[in-house]
């Protein structure tokens, strides 16, 4: 690659050649995990699993990030993407992209997963592989469980195009009215209320014999237009824009304001895709894609089920040796002594948690069920950003608030896709009188912090927790994060002045350890970087050693390419999207980067920086994208005892020797999976990981405990 050079004879980092474009490199993260999918050293559910993912993160894609670059074209949006490109250019290579990866996901799911599905007695059975009792039977559930939940629309002058829930499962109809001195083609078409089950059960003596339920429904759909012929039915689904636009500044109630557009996403907003089956005639094609008004390249044609994610119910089945092997979390011993308190604990050191290699339950739970009904406990302070459904920290903080507790709890009512969930538990905990605070004007809040306020003789005592992600039970066992542990009376100060910036009115401007968006982490980062470039000499070159989920902010790429330029090691594992492109000769060329994707997600946030041997290591609710820098509340902080410091030096370690499931980033933005070298073993982090605690339990006087199973 040529290096352009400015007048100074410079080189020009703001080049569109030294970047990788933001959506196209999602769209390399997906796929990678459906390249997951196809690995037989997954079980079999498993691949299930990654098949499905691949569909859902792909929704999520077309709901936010392509209604994004739609709204910029009809607003007549010209500017240029860091790496050149324009909205128009980007959702063309968009579909080009993505066309190879969904004929490759049919491929995986029809020739190479539902054959070895049979093999293991799970079938999933099409019209023509049904017996006869088989259809005697499914026309019984048919007209007793189905056909009254059924509402056929039709399509007339009379009634105009249905509006279609936001990726519901849709059967248009063709019919033919006979009726008539002429024959009239008429359409109709039905959405399949979310109460049906997907898959229906056949009456097998063995095994799981599995029907999808709307070709049940096409089978009897006869008998929901009497007098009419049945030309074709077709399945479709609807993706619409779900990015939720609030004038916050307008908005009397924020919390009314959101349930509101919420309501309104479902089914009010834009169309940005249309998915068909594959034998959907071309006349229906268009019907549909002008109603919707999408343009022929939004269309894109299945030869698979619609709605794959409803397939993650075939998880649920007994099939044990099918799916990974659970175990048990790890518990840190002084958390669960006898006449023993979390506080006792941690008021002698700081602690730190990887989860779900260690126990969520037997740590941050154990701390906040126990503040709920300690006497000594005054107050309790959270910032919540996931949580979700039936959440045993929410429980907590009702059993504190129902205790006389003060308890704080900072929800964010804007965390993407979670709003209804956040509204419903948010209502339960300010009717117990738990004070409940919406977001800050401008910004989502998504730093993890919980503090606990309890009185020690004749003071107050202040416990911090702090975390790379959410209080949320359920992805504590699905993602990789890490928690901290203090009772650190500085970091409590830090504390404290965070929760008044987030709940009133504080323009603090002297933080002790934290470092916080948009107040100073961009800044601050931006400094660490150019600091290590300006330590770093031949003989004692710097390093950067940096793991995080997306990096995509300019300001951060170009400070890490002169950094690179100055001979500093950069060493960078980002699991999502990278714009930097490494290896590029006088630009990147100490620059390597990796993802891992593997049987958790990867979400934990850890910054090493060598800074002349000084070694200064970071834990952080933040990646390096513009989103969190600029447009989020998020938190880096220090981590100062230098065997936790060692702990997660060598935690970067670990991962970075990763490979069976690490990629590698080309300088041509293409990533390639690696492989171990001749003489090397396959060595996976997370299986190193889960080993680790097996082999700890095994060693431990704990086993009388009641381990958290992680079955995942």
């Amino acid at each position: 690659m040529l290096q352009k050079k400015s007048r100074k004879g410079l080189v020009d980092l703001s080049d569109p050649g030294y970047y990788i474009n933001r959506e196209l490199s999602l769209i390399d993260f997906n796929m990678r995990v459906l390249a997951e999918a196809e690995l037989t050293t997954h079980p079999l559910l498993e691949r299930v699993k990654f098949i499905n993912i691949f569909s859902s993160n792909l929704d999520e894609f077309f709901m936010i990030r392509v209604a994004g670059l739609k709204s910029q074209l009809a607003a007549g949006v010209v500017d240029l993407t860091s790496d050149g490109m324009t909205p128009l250019e980007q959702l063309k290579e968009i579909r080009k992209r993505l066309l190879p990866l969904y004929k490759k996901q049919e491929k995986i799911l029809r020739q190479d997963i539902l054959p070895a599905l049979e093999k293991e007695d799970i079938y999933l059975h099409f019209i023509d592989d049904l017996t006869e009792k088989d259809k005697v039977l499914l026309k019984k559930h048919f007209m007793d469980c189905i056909l009254p939940l059924l509402t056929p629309l039709s399509l007339d002058p009379a009634h105009p195009f249905p509006r279609l829930v936001n990726r519901s499962l849709n059967i248009a109809f063709v019919l033919d009215d006979t009726t008539k001195k002429e024959p009239v083609r008429r359409v109709a078409f039905l959405q399949l209320p979310l109460s049906l089950p997907r898959f229906i059960q056949l009456e097998r003596p063995s095994g799981y014999h599995l029907v999808l339920v709307e070709n049940v429904i096409k089978m009897y759909a006869d008998v929901l237009f009497p007098g009419l012929t049945i030309e074709t039915s077709n399945t479709f689904r609807v993706t619409r824009d779900a990015d939720i636009e609030i004038a916050e500044d307008e908005a009397d109630d924020l919390l009314k304001e959101i349930a509101e557009q919420v309501k309104h996403r479902k089914w009010e907003m834009d169309a940005v895709r249309l998915e068909v089956s594959i034998n959907m005639p071309e006349y229906l094609m268009k019907l549909l894609t002008e109603a919707l008004e999408l343009e022929p390249s939004d269309v894109y044609v299945h030869n698979r089920p619609l709605n794959l994610p409803d397939f993650m119910q075939l998880l649920k089945y007994e099939k044990r040796h099918l799916k990974d092997k659970p175990f048990k979390t790890r518990i840190i011993p002084e958390f669960v002594k006898d006449g023993v308190t979390v506080f006792d604990a941690i008021r002698k050191k700081d602690y730190i948690v990887h989860h779900p290699f260690d126990s969520f339950t037997n740590s941050i739970m154990k701390l906040m069920n126990e503040a709920s009904v300690d006497p000594d406990v005054l107050g309790i302070k959270i910032t919540l950003y996931r949580t979700g459904l039936n959440s045993p920290i929410v429980a907590a903080l009702k059993k504190a608030a129902e205790n006389g507790k003060d308890v704080t709890a900072f929800v964010e009512l804007k965390a993407r896709f979670d709003e209804e969930n956040n509204i419903t538990w948010a209502r339960e905990l300010e009717q117990l009188g738990v004070h409940v605070i919406y977001g800050v004007m401008g910004l989502k809040t998504h730093c993890k912090v919980a503090m606990i306020i309890r009185r020690e003789g004749k003071r107050l005592k202040t416990y911090v927790h702090l975390s790379t992600g959410n209080y949320n039970y359920v992805t504590s066992q699905l993602y990789t994060d890490i928690g901290f542990f203090t009772s650190n009376d500085e970091f409590a100060i830090d504390a404290v002045h965070l929760f008044n910036y987030l709940t009133g009115y504080s323009y603090q401007k002297e933080w002790k350890h934290f470092i916080l968006a948009p107040i100073n982490l961009r800044r601050i980062l931006i400094e660490y970087i150019y600091r290590e470039a300006e330590l770093s000499t031949p003989e004692n070159p710097g390093l950067i050693f940096a793991k995080m989920n997306g990096l995509n902010h300019d300001e951060v790429i170009q400070a890490l390419y002169k950094a690179s330029q100055k001979g500093v090691k950069i060493k960078l594992l980002v699991r999502g999207l990278c714009c930097l492109k490494p290896g590029i000769p006088g630009i990147s060329e100490n620059i390597e980067v990796r993802s891992i994707l593997g049987r958790f997600l990867e979400h934990s946030r850890v910054f090493h920086f060598k800074c002349g041997g000084k070694e200064e290591v970071y834990l952080s609710s933040a990646d390096w994208m513009t989103r969190n820098l600029q447009g989020r509340v998020e938190l880096m902080f220090p981590i100062y005892n230098s065997q936790l410091k060692e702990n997660l030096k060598n935690l970067l370690d670990t991962y970075w020797k990763d490979n069976t499931k690490a990629w590698l980033l080309n300088s041509d933005g293409t990533y390639e999976r690696m492989k171990p070298q001749e003489g090397e073993k396959p060595f996976s982090a997370q299986e190193h990981y889960i080993e680790e605690v097996r082999r700890s339990i095994k060693k431990s006087k704990l086993g009388a405990f009641p381990y958290l199973k992680a079955n995942i």
